[in-house]
């Protein structure tokens, strides 16, 4: 299912969303006047790398010089691979991200998004530590966002597309009904990418570890009852 718009309404104006967006158009306006070895170096460096995060030691003084150690696991939140991977993200955020900062408060919700992102990617970490591969996107900390919208906003409807063949029906359904489906969707494929040697890809336990972790963080952050307006 593709997500349209969600009925939830906001209260006040959702500005870290509107910056966390934002800064995702520009480095990856950044990213697009690089050259292909200016934007491989550039991914290298700021996208996450289990192995030289889990066992630093196994490579050479040069090639840890060239990444951001543990810095990465903030960094590459911003960093996307292409337009699909950017404009997918960015629609799941603008949709759900409004609603979960409008409950936490703008502050809470900037501290809120960073460590769903952090503890996504180490969660893709520990189920890949032996990769070489660099991790990047916003995927993990929006799935954060899902979760905790999962906890939130239970009665809330999502106005979704629903692929069928050559049709492309427009469906609401409730935000429970189409978070639980997304949620198990993805664990279902991290579950089947278990012991598989990692060679790029989706990182589907980031998603996991980021949903499952905004789902926590939301019942501890979380003010005010859940209500669905």
């Amino acid at each position: 299912m593709i997500p349209l718009r969600d009925t939830q309404r906001s209260r006040r104006k959702p500005v870290v969303n509107w910056l966390l967006i934002a800064i995702n158009l520009l480095v990856f306006v950044y990213e697009l006047a690089l050259t292909q070895r200016g934007l491989n170096a550039f991914t290298v460096r700021y996208g996450v790398i289990p192995a030289v995060l889990i066992n630093p030691g196994a490579f050479p003084p040069h090639v840890l010089e060239m990444t951001s150690g543990w810095l990465a696991l903030i960094t590459s939140l911003f960093i996307h691979v292409g337009w699909f991977h950017l404009l997918g993200n960015l629609m799941y955020l603008f949709i759900f991200g409004d609603n979960v900062e409008d409950r936490l408060g703008h502050g809470r919700y900037a501290v809120f998004y960073l460590c769903s992102g952090i503890i996504a990617s180490l969660a893709h970490v520990f189920s890949s530590p032996t990769s070489t591969v660099p991790t990047v996107g916003a995927s993990g900390a929006i799935a954060g966002v899902l979760g905790a919208y999962f906890v939130m906003f239970p009665r809330a409807r999502v106005l979704a597309l629903i692929p069928i063949g050559f049709f492309l029906p427009m469906v609401e359904v409730p935000s429970i009904v189409f978070l639980f489906l997304w949620f198990i969707t993805n664990l279902l494929s991290g579950v089947a990418s278990l012991g598989v040697t990692a060679q790029g890809g989706v990182a589907w336990w980031a998603h996991i570890g980021g949903f499952i972790a905004g789902m926590l963080l939301a019942i501890v952050m979380r003010r005010g009852r859940i209500t669905s307006r």
